[in-house]
């Protein structure tokens, strides 16, 4: 199961990545050409759908690597079979906390879908970028779940 969680999260990683590659450039195409009076029609809404496709590409990537925030201070003054009760009472709150988001998510993406909303200026669908951010956060909590059982099933060793 890592090494399919592993696939995804690259996949979705390597969309962010170009998606943001794309951002930056259609930004700064933007700025420059607004020196010349003739900006890029629609740059807010694109800009915005190619955020949301870098923020779902980070989720499950970052969690897997621990470069999310944690606020440590108290926690890690405890011995290391107290951290690992409570990174496991995280993890599985964050895992039932991230699967609704998911499930919820996509429950949005499927009405936009069927009542076929639709971008103002540019008149471009928003489900499919709705179901790719329900996707990366389904992604952060399977990785969140593998994390879960990681903590379980880890010996006696520290995990940070």
């Amino acid at each position: 199961m890592e090494r399919f969680a592993a696939e995804l999260r690259k996949y979705l990683m390597v969309a962010g990545g170009v998606a943001l590659i794309a951002l930056t450039l259609l930004a700064t195409l933007n700025v420059a050409l607004r020196i010349f009076r003739a900006p890029v029609s629609g740059t807010y809404e694109i800009v915005s759908f190619l955020g949301a496709i870098v923020t779902a590409g980070a989720l499950g990537y970052t969690q897997k690597r621990k470069d999310h925030i944690v606020v440590d201070i108290l926690s890690e003054k405890f011995p290391a079979p107290v951290r690992r009760v409570l990174d496991a009472i995280s993890f599985a709150l964050m895992l039932v906390l991230f699967s609704i988001v998911s499930w919820q998510t996509f429950v949005l993406g499927k009405r936009l879908m069927q009542t076929g909303e639709l971008s103002e200026t540019l008149k471009v669908a928003y489900h499919p970028f709705v179901f790719l951010a329900a996707l990366g956060f389904a992604v952060l909590a399977l990785t969140l779940l593998l994390d879960l059982l990681e903590t379980f099933f880890a010996g006696k060793d520290d995990r940070r």
